[in-house]
């Protein structure tokens, strides 16, 4: 067997390990009636201490999170929106995953017009990852 060959046919270390991801029950996001829905205005929050724990190493993954978005009807409830975040300490995500995974739930709760959402992870075998992500409501 040629060495091209044997590559292909070996499967990934990371391969199923996240298949099951997006239907991670995770905390709600509660959310309050927006009083200026007929405003355009933008919500811009940081979240400085997120973490995570590599699927893979099992070692924790550190970043920082802005989620910056336009509301609709609804904003989101910083008290819940914080319980969810920290529920992702126990959670074994990849970086990209978990961007995706945020912004799915984060425009499953509040319904904003736009969001975007964009994770700096810290540096891993001396690179550093910036995933984002964007929701933009059909009109």
């Amino acid at each position: 067997m040629k060495k091209n060959e044997k590559l292909k046919q070996e499967k990934s270390g990371y391969e199923n390990l996240q298949s099951g991801i997006r239907n991670l029950k995770m905390p709600e996001i509660e959310v309050w009636e927006n009083m200026y829905s007929d405003k355009d205005y933008w919500i811009d929050m940081d979240v400085p201490e997120f973490t995570c724990i590599c699927p893979k190493t099992g070692l924790p993954d550190f970043a920082v999170f802005n989620i910056k978005y336009q509301p609709q009807k609804y904003c989101v409830e910083l008290k819940s929106l914080k319980y969810y975040i920290n529920a992702y300490r126990e959670v074994g995500i990849f970086h990209e995953h978990a961007t995706n995974k945020i912004l799915a739930d984060f425009c499953r709760a509040v319904k904003p017009k736009e969001a975007l959402i964009t994770g700096i992870f810290n540096l891993r075998g001396g690179i550093k990852t910036t995933v984002s992500a964007r929701y933009k409501r059909d009109k």
